[in-house]
């Protein structure tokens, strides 16, 4: 495994890490553990540490995942390991303080190293998580955290104007191939020195663990969730990466990335470049430049419809086949909350975008798109993973 330093904190942190979201029992936190689960989680935790991941990161919202964790992490050399946990924020600071209370008396250690605000995704998040700023800061005093962040799956105005606080220690956000958006937020964070931590590379990444015929021929020889680990990795901005593995197995494939960091930008590099020349053959140059540009915020449209979301979607499946990733995204639009805002295009022929689309350079054609995205996508709607056990 290879370590990168985690910004200001100084930690040596494996540039794969250990994410605690898919292995647990279940979403429903209070749910019994299972013999079967909880030997399969302590075989992925094992796994992780033989192959050099000695960072664990999990969250208060991950169902049974704290109290799991907290079965074996007591045993493990407490000083080898790297332990995260994230709670949501709350406006009374005495839940938010409670909820931290629970996740340590789960995971049954003195300390975490890592602790995040979880989900400062827009403005009124934002004004959460300064209210529980100063109870952070103090258990930072205390020692019972060693170093302070947040995660986020904002956009990335609200992820700097977090970062230009100064208070924190490092990030959890989105960035990777299909999604660069938040490419200014990496380095905002650079220039403070924070730690980078990318959430999800491979799942919201495109569903990487099962990709289209054509994905996989794009990024051969690699596999393509080598590709996006390389592709991530090649930036020394970006720390570690996370897995959110399964079964033990699931680290094998992070792990030949890993041994492949050296050749990083070499290998990575081309493969980008083929497949943002697949996205200019199938949708065109002047599109690829141009289609961002001016759209409205989901909340400035009329019915909330997400455009920007629709449209990057639809580009998704004409240049890379990539329809599963697609439906299953869109149809988590209007069930995401503030963790994946905005709507799907339902009643669409209701609406009058006109106004709201002035500023695009394809304002006429838009419409027709969207509609067009809509029967293509659009089935049983989706719940976030939390949403689905209740």
């Amino acid at each position: 495994m290879k370590y990168r330093r985690f910004g200001r904190t100084e930690l040596d942190i494996p540039v794969i890490s250990c994410g605690g979201m898919r292995f647990q029992q279940s979403w429903k936190a209070d749910d019994p553990v299972g013999e079967e689960s909880q030997q399969n989680l302590e075989q992925c935790i094992r796994r992780a540490y033989e192959l050099g991941i000695n960072h664990f990161e999990t969250a208060r919202g991950y169902g049974t995942s704290e109290q799991q964790l907290g079965r074996i992490l007591p045993g493990m050399p407490r000083e080898r390991i790297i332990v995260q946990t994230k709670v949501n924020p709350n406006r009374d600071s005495k839940i938010f303080a409670d909820a931290f209370e629970l996740s340590m008396r789960l995971l049954r250690l003195d300390y975490v190293d890592l602790f995040a605000i979880h989900g400062v995704n827009n403005d009124d998040l934002y004004e959460q998580a300064s209210a529980c700023i100063e109870q952070a800061l103090e258990w930072k005093r205390q020692g019972r955290i060693r170093w302070l962040g947040f995660s986020t799956h904002g956009p990335a105005d609200v992820i700097i104007r977090t970062i230009k606080t100064g208070v924190f220690d490092y990030v959890n956000l989105h960035w990777y191939y299909i999604f660069q958006n938040n490419w200014p937020a990496i380095k905002a964070a650079r220039q403070r020195d924070m730690g980078v931590f990318i959430i999800s590379p491979n799942d919201k990444g495109g569903l990487l663990y099962k990709p289209s015929a054509k994905v996989e021929a794009l990024t051969a020889p690699l596999h393509p969730i080598v590709f996006n680990d390389l592709y991530c990795l090649a930036r020394p901005e970006v720390h570690t990466l996370s897995c959110g593995a399964s079964c033990p197995d699931d680290f094998d494939i992070h792990a030949e990335a890993a041994d492949r960091l050296d050749e990083a930008e070499a290998l990575a590099g081309p493969i980008a470049a083929r497949l943002d020349a697949e996205c200019v053959r199938m949708l065109g140059q002047e599109w690829m430049d141009t289609w961002h540009a001016g759209l409205p915020e989901w909340h400035e449209t009329p019915g909330h419809i997400n455009i920007p979301v629709m449209l990057h979607l639809r580009n998704l499946v004409l240049a890379f086949d990539m329809l599963e990733y697609a439906r299953m995204r869109y149809n988590l639009l209007g069930n995401g909350g503030h963790w994946f805002p905005g709507n799907r295009a339902d009643h669409l022929e209701e609406l009058d975008l006109s106004e709201c689309l002035a500023a695009s350079p394809h304002r006429e054609l838009i419409p027709r798109l969207l509609k067009e995205t809509h029967e293509m996508l659009a089935g049983e709607r989706k719940k976030r993973l939390q949403q689905e056990e209740g």
